[in-house]
């Protein structure tokens, strides 16, 4: 935004509304404008999400096992954008996947135990954004944004080709078209959770709404990534996912903000293909909730943090499933 603009919109609010009340909704106003797709310019945001995977479960019923299994995921998402207007932009994702992890690991003859990390770049992404709807006033904010992107095989995918491998060693054993080969899986913690790369392009699309009337916010975003085939014939399962809830400004000062929010958060992934078949030890559907925190300062930065805690999890086969996870990150609007 302008400066001259900011100006005058700061100068009307104080003109038409009581002096508490034109404060309470300069700095609303204010904070509205430090959305990083808010004007024209670059943008950049740092954040990170960590996932703590320790409840074992197998088709949905929770079993406890002696030396389990366990995985610590940290994903950091580095993004720079660019907005040709409020109504249009690009941006690059690049996130960097460390994961720790206990598992069993199926290396012929026998199945050992495993203990370690693996890191590295995972695939980039490129998503376009157009909003059909933008109003932002004093008194209220309406934002609709629609996204559409790809996302490359940059990332190291090496572990699942190991899981393509394996699962054609226990094809050799069996009749052909025969599954028995996904009840061998010892571990909840396959290869394809820790390779820090798909190995496949695939596509992204997405839609975020962001209202407010006066203090009070209802915001809901929603993803959809469409998976393709890739590294020797592992196809990951399409993503779903849908996040939302209703917010309130706890902190009202010229220059920041603070918005709490209570956020529900579906998350459903379908079963992957393996040489096109489907690996009944993946698909999950994880339904959380938990607060997030939105701070503002000036018209520039914002950060959130956010804490979620999973009430419902379903799942295939053999599998560890998230206990919480934490994220939150940085935006800043040049």
């Amino acid at each position: 935004m302008a400066p001259t603009k900011t100006l005058l919109g700061l100068a009307l609010g104080a003109s038409l509304l009581p002096g508490a009340r034109a404060c309470e909704l300069c700095a609303i106003y204010g904070a509205d404008a430090a959305r990083p797709d808010a004007a024209r310019g670059w943008t950049g945001s740092v954040s990170e999400q960590y996932t703590h995977y320790a409840t074992l479960q197998i088709n949905s019923r929770r079993i406890s096992l002696p030396d389990q299994d366990y995985l610590n995921q940290s994903v950091s998402h580095v993004v720079v954008g660019y907005n040709f207007s409020g109504r249009f932009g690009l941006s690059a994702n690049l996130p960097i996947v460390y994961n720790q992890f206990k598992r069993f690991d199926f290396q012929p003859p026998f199945n050992v135990r495993e203990q370690g990390s693996t890191s590295g770049i995972g695939d980039v992404a490129f998503v376009a954004r157009w909003s059909p709807l933008r109003k932002v006033e004093m008194e209220y904010t309406a934002v609709l944004n629609l996204l559409a992107g790809v996302k490359f095989p940059t990332g190291n995918a090496d572990r699942v080709r190991a899981e393509v491998a394996t699962s054609r060693l226990f094809d050799t054993f069996f009749p052909p078209g025969h599954s028995t080969h996904d009840s061998l899986a010892f571990s909840g913690v396959h290869d394809h959770m820790l390779a820090p790369g798909s190995g496949s392009y695939d596509g992204i699309f997405g839609v975020t709404l962001n209202t407010r009337r006066g203090r009070v916010t209802f915001n809901a975003q929603a993803q959809y990534y469409l998976r393709t085939p890739g590294a020797a014939g592992f196809e990951f399962g399409d993503e779903t996912m849908v996040s939302g809830g209703p917010g309130y400004y706890l902190l009202l000062r010229d220059n920041c903000t603070l918005n709490l929010a209570f956020n529900g958060y579906y998350e459903s992934q379908a079963m992957a293909r393996i040489d096109g078949r489907e690996s009944t030890h993946t698909g999950m559907k994880v339904w959380y909730v938990g607060p997030l925190l939105t701070f503002t300062l000036g018209e520039h930065l914002s950060a959130n943090a956010a804490v979620d805690v999973p009430l419902s999890v379903s799942n295939s086969g053999l599998q560890v499933t998230p206990n919480y996870r934490v994220h939150g990150g940085f935006n800043w609007r040049f």
